[in-house]
């Protein structure tokens, strides 16, 4: 826990000036409940007495209220400021983080989860600077309590400081106790939020398949955790509690059976009786930082899961620009989860199709030529220059990939086909879009190429086509098809297949495919099996081998 811990004085430092507000009203409202039990007695010794500054004192006792309650006020308003300020800057360090690592943080993180940390865990760790702050502030009145009565009388003092020591103790066991508990329970939250996303995901298929009831039993597997841990809470509250709520009225009453003995020795006031029982309550009232331990531990369980998604290495990319070249890709001992050794040259200008059974690894040999993911060992590059050493705009410029179901981002139709351009020309995207065939179903929309994306339902086949419009406007030397033209049409996939062959054929392009016809047109071939590289030749003679034949399930003529 010790990176959650630094993660935690970090939310403190990025608290900005409502943390400082919430700090000085702490402090300023601390010492004006520290300072009212001593202005209370000598006020209430001078109404005793009749003497002529009693009002006076009563003043006093009317300005310290003023000055607690707008502390308190104030105070409120910087807690859900700077709390709202820290989640914020959370939730935007770990979406570039995220962001920065790609695919790979979702391979150890189901998307439902990540959204839980993002979401709920960041928010919860916000908290911490309001927890820390405001509790530390607790500390003021009860040291204090223990000064003011050491001056009134030891005895008293002593009284105070056996009845705090147990209080300490049974807040030293609730953190312990709770950090843990909190940290199951919100584990058990991500395990249901990432279940849910993947029943969001495939809601069609459980309507068709009448299984709503099993997926609800499946999603909500984790319930009986939640509420195991969630019961554990509740128990480890109210354990501290009533142990808090026992220890805090024996003291006090511990405080005032002392100073009635003290007053009727005559070595106390009547207004000194009154001051130390107020410090007394003020003293005990360090039973109230429950709440704030109890808010500290979900905050520092929550920062240790945070701590996991900004944990994951980041990309890093170099500042070299990609110099001349046909977009030759080359492939030198790669190796990946799933993917053995790879060795291969893809020339530059050429179409070469990945074909294999499911699993074999074609979709991770075509994240690894463009980046996506990193290899474990070997180096992959793009006309002689690998692939890290290249700055983020240079990569951009050079590859573009195309999906089996695209996500489109953006305002705008236009916007989802220029998606990561700079200021894309109106005419390179409408370029991108007919050679994508997109062209003529997107001017029949109501604004054509400025119609908002939620204003332009699409079907997938349609969504297929502006994905390969955006892969065509970004790839200028090398472009990725990972299974793009599934939803394609027979005679739109043909268009797109002689766009390939024609416009587009100056650039290199590495075409996950699954059909023959994909794989005959293509100039050559890289035949995946289990992971490895099994054949790189034409299609013409690969088919003579039964075992590529397997692959599409034909058989030979």
């Amino acid at each position: 826990m010790r990176t959650a811990d630094r993660l935690v004085l970090q939310t403190v430092r990025r608290g900005g000036p409502w943390l400082g507000v919430l700090a000085l009203t702490s402090v300023a409202g601390s010492v004006a409940e520290l300072a009212l039990p001593a202005v209370l007695g000598r006020t209430v010794d001078s109404l005793v007495a009749s003497e002529p500054a009693s009002g006076t004192w009563l003043g006093v006792c009317a300005a310290i209220v003023v000055v607690a309650v707008v502390c308190d006020t104030l105070g409120v308003w910087g807690a859900g400021a700077g709390g709202a300020q820290v989640s914020a800057w959370l939730r935007h360090r770990i979406l570039r983080h995220v962001l920065g690592v790609g695919p790979a943080m979702t391979r150890r993180f189901p998307e439902g989860d990540l959204v839980t940390r993002i979401g709920v865990n960041a928010e919860e760790a916000g908290r911490a600077p309001e927890a820390i702050v405001t509790g530390a502030a607790l500390v003021i009145p009860t040291a204090g309590s223990i000064v003011a009565l050491s001056l009134i009388d030891f005895w008293l003092t002593l009284t105070l400081v056996a009845g705090l020591a147990l209080i300490a103790l049974v807040l030293r066991a609730f953190f312990h106790a709770t950090t843990s508990i909190a940290g199951g329970y919100q584990e058990a939250q991500g395990d249901i939020a990432a279940r849910l996303v993947d029943a969001l995901a495939g809601a069609r298929t459980i309507a068709a398949a009448g299984t709503a009831a099993q997926e609800k039993s499946r999603v909500l597997t984790a319930l009986p955790r939640l509420r195991a841990h969630a019961m554990d809470m509740w128990r480890a509250n109210a354990r501290a509690g009533v142990q808090a709520g026992a220890v805090v009225p024996l003291l006090e009453v511990a405080v005032l059976g002392v100073g009635g003995l003290r007053l009727a020795a005559g070595d106390l006031t009547v207004g000194e009786l009154y001051s130390a029982a107020r410090y007394a309550v003020l003293g005990a009232g360090l039973g109230a930082a429950l709440s704030y331990v109890n808010r500290l531990t979900r905050a520092r369980a929550a920062a240790g899961r945070v701590v996991e998604l900004i944990g994951e290495s980041p990309r890093t990319y170099g500042g070299q620009p990609l110099g001349p070249g046909p977009g030759t890709l080359e492939l030198r001992g790669v190796a990946a989860d799933g993917l053995g050794d790879v060795d291969l040259v893809v020339p530059g200008g050429c179409a070469v199709a990945v074909v294999g059974r499911s699993g074999s690894g074609k979709s991770l040999l075509a994240a690894l030529s463009g980046r996506l993911v990193d290899p474990l060992r070997g180096t992959v590059r793009l006309d002689g220059v690998p692939l890290p050493a290249l700055s983020p705009e240079a990569l951009r410029r050079a590859v573009g990939y195309a999906f089996e179901r695209p996500v489109l981002v953006g305002d705008t139709v236009a916007d989802a086909i220029g998606l990561g351009l700079d200021r894309p020309a109106p005419e390179a995207v409408r370029a991108a879009a007919r050679a994508a065939c997109a062209d003529t179903f997107v001017r029949r929309l109501p604004l054509g190429y400025d119609t908002p994306l939620e204003e332009a339902p699409m079907s997938g086949g349609e969504r297929q086509r502006i994905g390969l419009a955006r892969a065509f406007a970004h790839g200028e030397r090398l472009l990725i098809l990972d299974d793009a033209t599934s939803s394609l049409d027979t005679v739109t996939e043909r268009q797109v297949s002689g766009a390939l062959a024609g416009e587009l054929r100056g650039r290199t392009r590495l075409i996950v495919a699954h059909r023959v016809a994909t794989a005959a047109a293509a100039d050559r071939v890289i035949w995946l099996d289990g992971g490895r590289v099994r054949a790189y030749d034409s299609h013409r003679v690969l088919w003579d081998d039964p075992g590529y034949r397997a692959v599409f399930q034909v058989d030979a003529p």
